[in-house]
């Protein structure tokens, strides 16, 4: 059961929006604080201690986009963007920019919460602790001291560009990585936008994590946007 004492700061200028994201946090116990701009909302985070940003990007002084920017300068809080933006390059940027989860509107109390009990588990795992020597998903762990991969608890053969795709999402487990991001973490800045490389490394690792590389349980792709390790 997970712990409900974080403070989730909603920053939404949409009232009705606004009361549905109060209410499904009420519901599962959550505490939260509003802010309905973005001076309020980075005035907020200095002054008070908070656990998880939920973030509009169409606020009324500056765009929401910019707020992830600054924050992201002095913190590794959790941003989750909440936007009417659908267009694949709007959430490519916001992630780029420093967002760890983008949900586009209308969305459910469900999915919401999905979402941030995602973000806060992978937050507790990380605040203050030491990097751990392996992690599991379903069947599928990762070592990183020997640099080793098991899958059921037999060692896999993986290429080392397979094994640095595969631990770059093992160390964001449940976030979504753009495209840009991985091609840039795992080829280098040189490499630009080169996808097909990326989809071929793609393929050649699923074919060896997955029972079926055409329905994913463990790498899923998020469509015009990137990859995701799943946390379920």
């Amino acid at each position: 059961m997970e712990n409900k004492n974080e403070q989730i700061l909603i920053v939404e200028d949409d009232s009705q929006i606004r009361n549905f994201i109060c209410y499904s946090l009420r519901q599962e116990g959550f505490s939260y604080t509003t802010a309905t701009t973005a001076q309020s909302a980075l005035s907020t985070l200095v002054s008070e201690q908070i656990d998880l940003m939920l973030l509009d990007l169409g606020l009324p002084d500056f765009d929401g986009m910019e707020v992830i920017k600054k924050v992201r300068e002095w913190s590794e809080i959790p941003i989750i963007v909440v936007s009417a933006r659908d267009q694949d390059k709007e959430k490519a940027a916001a992630l780029d920019s420093g967002a760890d989860d983008y949900l586009t509107k209308p969305f459910s109390s469900t999915e919401l919460m999905a979402r941030i009990r995602v973000a806060l588990r992978h937050l507790h795992k990380a605040g203050g602790m030491k990097p751990q020597a392996s992690l599991t998903v379903g069947g599928l762990r990762i070592d990183f001291d020997k640099h080793l991969v098991y899958l059921d608890n037999t060692e896999l053969h993986t290429t080392p560009l397979e094994y640095s795709l595969l631990s770059l999402f093992f160390r964001n487990i449940g976030k979504v990585l753009t495209t840009k991001y991985i091609i840039k973490e795992v080829y280098g800045i040189g490499y630009g936008s080169d996808t097909q490389a990326l989809r071929k490394l793609m393929a050649g690792l699923r074919r060896k994590i997955e029972n079926n590389p055409a329905k994913p349980r463990y790498i899923l792709t998020e469509i015009g946007v990137g990859y995701r390790l799943s946390d379920v």
